[in-house]
């Protein structure tokens, strides 16, 4: 039988705080992610097995380790899960990696000194959200490496776990690539819907430009007729939606010879249905980006386990 038990989540210590900050995390959107992800863990309950088994003077050491090699993303995260669970009084933890850094298996990531209970009710909202991020920043750096020969650079999309958007966004800075935007509002990018709701690529560009004059504005453009008319209405920031890489080739040849005869650099970034596979083909098309949805909505964790050590 359960009861009804909220637990005593503690604050943040001012250098994770810091830390969170430096890294582009804010802590209040960490904080109440964590409080919420361990509540809906207890459902309105507590922990039965562990309180069960463990009693609760019990300390112990854990060390987080890989099971599969990849690239780190999340330590600051679950660091945030140790102090808000144990108090920084009860916990000592030692990050053995830094996030960005990629790990053969078997490497130990983090270790932690804290009372037991704590640290098993806290344990899988860790390693979900660990293993989330780590696979993330994982298959980013996969693309990363893929594209390092050809000067275009990675990004991710919208396309994000709901409330999760930030911590993934993160994961993919982790990995190696560079954030769209992170909101609606951050930019303005004009898709064929807009499009046909303005009634034309330029009348849309010029709609968006006349409404917010100041925000950056990419247009999606699925053909060369349709980039030859973004290029004529001003756009310096395009989005080439599945195009063959011949004709990127030949949107790269466009856009440079629009931006010698205007003095005005024009930005390509290249999305749809791109793989592993045709990465370097894209990129040494010339193109600025290649934006991979697929890195935030699928990307398969990165094994991550967190082993008992010794009794303190």
């Amino acid at each position: 039988m359960t009861r009804a038990h909220t637990p005593s989540f503690h604050q943040l210590s001012p250098q994770l705080d810091r830390h969170l900050h430096e890294v582009g995390l804010a802590p209040a959107y960490v904080e109440r992610l964590i409080r919420d992800t361990i509540l809906e863990d207890l459902d309105g309950g507590y922990d039965v097995t562990t309180h069960s088994t463990v009693p609760r003077d019990h300390r112990s050491e854990v060390v987080f380790t890989s099971r599969k090699p990849g690239c780190i993303a999340g330590i600051p995260v679950v660091a945030a899960v140790l102090e808000m669970m144990c108090g920084t009084m009860n916990l000592r933890y030692e990050p053995l990696v830094r996030d960005g850094d990629v790990v053969l298996r078997d490497t130990a990531l983090l270790r932690a000194e804290a009372p037991t209970r704590d640290l098993l009710t806290s344990e899988r909202t860790a390693l979900n959200l660990f293993c989330h991020l780590s696979g993330i920043a994982t298959a980013t750096r996969e693309w990363a490496d893929h594209l390092s020969r050809t000067g275009a650079v990675v990004r991710d999309t919208r396309k994000t776990t709901p409330g999760l958007r930030r911590l993934e966004k993160y994961a993919v800075r982790c990995g190696g690539g560079q954030n769209h935007r992170m909101s609606l509002s951050d930019a303005a990018l004009v898709k064929d819907n807009h499009i046909a709701a303005a009634g034309g690529v330029a009348a849309a560009f010029r709609a968006v430009r006349e409404h917010a004059p100041d925000i950056t504005v990419e247009i999606e453009v699925d053909t060369l007729d349709q980039l030859r008319e973004a290029l004529a209405a001003g756009a310096d920031l395009v989005l080439l939606d599945n195009m063959a890489p011949d004709v990127l080739r030949q949107a790269v040849a466009m856009s440079s010879e629009h931006s010698a005869a205007t003095g005005r650099k024009v930005v390509l970034e290249a999305s749809g249905g791109l793989t592993l596979a045709t990465a370097g083909a894209v990129g040494a098309t010339g193109v600025d980006y290649v934006s991979v949805g697929g890195l935030t909505h699928s990307s398969p964790i990165l094994d991550i386990g967190l082993d008992y050590v010794r009794t303190l």
